[in-house]
């Protein structure tokens, strides 16, 4: 099912029109012929807003008891069931009475938009998270009912809805937004022209933020590189070390100085096995940028300072924030270090920030997920030391007039060798035993320049040099390898943990899960295929990263999950020691598609067993319903053709008007068993023009006893936009439904009144009501409320009524008769223009 759409009217002060402007977008949309309802909206008693609820559908809410009172809510329940094409959620930022299905009311709209219903919103600029401390040093007051940003900025539209100050405050004054006993402390206070003037700015700086996207596509179109500074954008650089925190909240104060900046966070892993950051701080980083409205961006790539330049010019940065070095002094004798690195390349056009924090010359501590492979750098850093380290001392001491000794000359020797152990592992260091034992006898044993030692002590020496370099060598060498595999295994547990706890916390979202892999390994995209047999083909079952792959075959790495499934990545390919870790996350993924099949399955079976409901209830009805009528029938029909007895006129007109009856109640009956197939089929299309009320509705109280309903259609009410023999269905069920619920003294008043573009048609009855609970229901298939007798219907004149008005773009309600009784509002929408002598075209209701 696809997503629906989210549209947010955003305003910078209460009283700005937004939701006014909502209802009247809703308005637009219903003449269009959209199925708009209203979830929830609050008028607070502002005339204007109250008087644009007219026309709309209002579903019930939910209400909540909380400390001995008594509190309504949006009923989502509700909003999924009734499954519009768009519904009006007022007050994104609302809070919900504890006990409610979630805590936010913004969480309540992802659920809506999850089921595929577009969704019209509204909130205020001081309701933004991240905004949250900047309105209350504006205005003074602190808004504890807030929306993340992210919520906001995902929206498919964002509609400012401006005010002058001055304007506001007029508006204010008329008492159009609070009532008047609290208008003068409001403009004294919140409504000051001062607090309205920055609130204003702030909405303004805030909707403009989404024209940047427009310029990073035309930037990404035409292939610009160089950095244009039509606002500051920040970029900070991670390591995932401790010090990033400190970073991003240094990086967020920066952009708070700038009215419109932006925070981006990278974290650049090189691509030489599980990333070397620890997981669990880079999700708390994540969060921490998130929360203060940046955004987190994962990057590959081996050369860090050319990878992190490319991606602050990539999305028109214009500072980057990097932190002083954790690397001791000693250190730096392997290059500059990053942040040097990119303060020298980043050009004119980049500001480049070092910033100190705790963690500085501290060192980086152990390769927490370093591989016990070594890199090529070190490796080649490894030969150099090991094979030209001894050469250069060998240059150095043969220079020196200084007789060292035999003995310290070894020292020195096997000083390099250690060192080639500790860089480049193992083979240099046996190359730089090796070689530095030849250099030993050639320089250094008598006879020089000779390769024969002549003194046997000098031989042992040289053999228990090249004995214990080795030894040294290979003990450097092992160590350097099992901390290597505690830091993988440190690594692998945290990534384990994490699959554990997304297990039990019950999450289901493959992509995320897909996404987490393409980070941790490095990879460049990652796809869930899976197939029926052994012969079928291979689909995709989810896949994030470009140019997801078809085919296990076609992968770097694939990981079998059971017999017909596969976790393909592609990138590069993997160590051997990294497939324990991707066959927990192949398997975790296995388990989050099962997941998301069993709840499919099980929404279509709730969808099965409302179908049987219905079912069900057709057989009751066509059990009793439709026997009854017929058993009268077959009664009076035996009784004529009988020779024993002999008939009057007038018993015989009784019976024949008995058959008459039974046969206009099974048209009755049939007519709408019709309608309702036709209406859940969607086969219903209304043929819309231009008539007068008072030309269908006296037509539609032909199904009732005379007397029984009273007429008031004002002769200046405009015309209608309707499908004529729809109308007339639907007025006449709801008319019968009237009569037959309402007393026989009281007869049913059918009234018609106009309410701007459009016209509502009451039914009055005076009888015994319907409960607010209940309201819903009576318009449900197969719903008699009360002590309807049976034979009374089989429940499907309400349904059937609200389907053709809903189908020709109005809508039909309940609401309590004042005195007792109900009232049925149907509305309709008016026409623009006069009718035009047309055919009648109206749709055939029944057959």
């Amino acid at each position: 099912m696809a997503r629906g759409k989210l549209r947010i009217y955003l305003g910078s002060a209460p009283g700005v029109g937004k939701t006014y402007a909502m209802l009247s977008e809703a308005h637009r949309r219903i003449e269009r012929g959209t199925d708009c309802v209203v979830a929830f909206v609050e008028h607070h008693d502002r005339p204007r807003t109250e008087v644009m609820l007219h026309g709309l559908e209002q579903l019930p809410r939910k209400e909540l008891e909380y400390r001995g009172s008594r509190f309504t809510e949006m009923d989502v329940d509700a909003v999924l069931e009734r499954s519009p094409a768009v519904a009006l959620v007022d007050e994104l930022a609302h809070t919900n009475v504890p006990g409610s299905r979630n805590a936010k009311r913004w969480q309540d709209v992802e659920e809506l938009l999850s089921a595929g219903i577009d969704v019209v919103s509204t909130v205020n600029i001081q309701h933004l998270e991240s905004l949250g401390d900047v309105a209350e040093s504006i205005t003074g007051v602190r808004q504890r009912e807030t929306v993340p940003d992210e919520v906001v900025r995902r929206a498919d539209q964002i509609e400012l809805v401006d005010m002058s100050p001055q304007a506001l405050r007029r508006r204010m004054a008329h008492g159009n937004i609070y009532k008047p006993d609290r208008i003068d402390a409001s403009l004294s206070n919140y409504f000051r022209p001062g607090n309205l003037t920055a609130l204003r700015e702030l909405a303004l700086l805030w909707v403009a933020d989404r024209v940047d996207e427009y310029l990073q596509q035309y930037r990404g179109e035409h292939n610009i590189r160089s950095t244009w500074q039509a606002r500051e954008r920040i970029v900070v650089g991670l390591t995932g070390g401790p010090e990033g925190r400190t970073l991003i909240r240094r990086a967020s104060r920066m952009a708070a100085k700038g009215s419109g900046s932006e925070i981006l966070a990278v974290y650049i892993a090189r691509s030489d096995g599980l990333t070397a950051a620890s997981p669990k701080e880079l999700a708390v980083q994540r969060t921490l940028v998130e929360d203060l409205g940046g955004t987190f961006h994962h990057v590959i790539g081996d050369d860090i300072p050319a990878a992190l330049l490319d991606f602050a010019r990539g999305v028109n940065a214009t500072q980057i924030v990097l932190g002083s070095s954790r690397r001791k002094t000693w250190q730096y004798v392997f290059g500059p270090g990053v942040g040097a690195t990119v303060a020298r390349e980043s050009g004119p056009d980049l500001d480049v920030h070092i910033v100190t924090h705790d963690e500085v010359a501290k060192g980086r501590g152990l390769p927490v997920a370093r591989g016990a492979r070594l890199g090529r750098s070190r490796i080649i850093w490894g030969w150099l030391v090991g094979v030209g380290g001894p050469a250069l001392l060998t240059l150095l001491l043969t220079h020196v007039d200084a007789d060292l000794g035999l003995a310290n000359d070894m020292l020195l020797f096997l000083t390099l060798t250690v060192a080639a152990a500790l860089v480049g592992g193992l083979l240099p260091a046996l190359a730089s035993a090796a070689f530095g034992s030849l250099l030993l006898n050639y320089y250094f044993t008598p006879p020089l320049h000779l390769w024969t030692i002549s003194d046997s002590k000098n031989i042992v020496a040289i053999v228990v040099f090249v004995g214990v370099a080795i030894s040294v060598a290979s003990v450097v060498d092992l160590a350097a390898r099992r901390t290597h595999q505690a830091a993988r295994l440190r690594a692998e547990s945290e990534i384990l943990s994490f699959l554990a706890g997304s297990v039990l916390r019950g999450e289901t979202s493959l992509d995320a899960l897909l996404e987490r892999v393409r980070e941790t390994f490095g990879m460049e995209s990652v796809a869930l295929l899976e197939r029926e047999s052994d012969v079928a083909p291979w689909t995709c079952a989810g896949s994030v990263g470009p140019r997801p792959l078809g085919r296990p075959e076609d992968a770097d790495v694939d990981m079998p999950v059971g017999d017909h499934m596969a976790l393909a990545l592609s990138g590069r390919v993997l160590p051997a020691e990294n497939r324990r870790v991707l066959a927990a996350f192949a398997a975790q993924a296995a388990v989050v598609l099962d997941r998301r099949r069993l709840q499919s399955e099980a929404d279509q079976a709730r969808t099965l067993a409302e179908g049987n409901r219905i079912r069900t209830a057709l057989l009751a009805a066509v059990s009793h319903d439709l026997r009854t009528p017929l058993a009268g029938i077959k009664a009076a029909v035996t009784s004529l053709r009988s020779d024993d007895v002999s008939w009057s006129e007038e018993d015989q007109a009784e019976l024949l008007a008995g058959i008459e009856d039974g046969a206009d109640r099974l048209d009755h009956l049939v007519g709408n068993l019709l309608d309702m197939s036709r209406l859940q089929t969607g086969t219903v299309t209304p043929l819309i023009r231009e008539i007068d009320l008072d030309e269908v509705v006296p037509m539609a109280l032909g199904g009732v006893p005379d007397g029984s309903a009273e007429l008031d259609i004002p002769e200046t009410l405009p015309m209608v936009a309707v499908d004529k023999g729809l109308l007339e269905r639907a007025v006449a069920n709801i008319v019968e439904n009237a009569v037959k619920y309402s007393p026989d003294a009281e007869p049913v008043l059918v009234s018609a009144s106009a309410l701007g573009d459009r016209v509502e048609l009451r039914v009055v009855d005076q009888g015994p009501g319907v409960p607010d609970a209940a309201k819903s229901r009576i318009f449900e298939p197969f719903q008699r409320y009360g002590d309807a007798p049976r034979g009374a219907g089989v429940g499907l004149g309400l349904a059937v009524a609200r389907g053709f008005v809903e189908a020709m773009g109005g809508t039909l309600g309940a609401e309590d008769t004042p005195g007792g009784g109900l009232t049925m509002v149907l509305t309709l929408r008016a026409a623009t223009g006069r009718p035009q002598d047309r055919p009648d075209l109206s749709a055939q209701v029944t057959s």
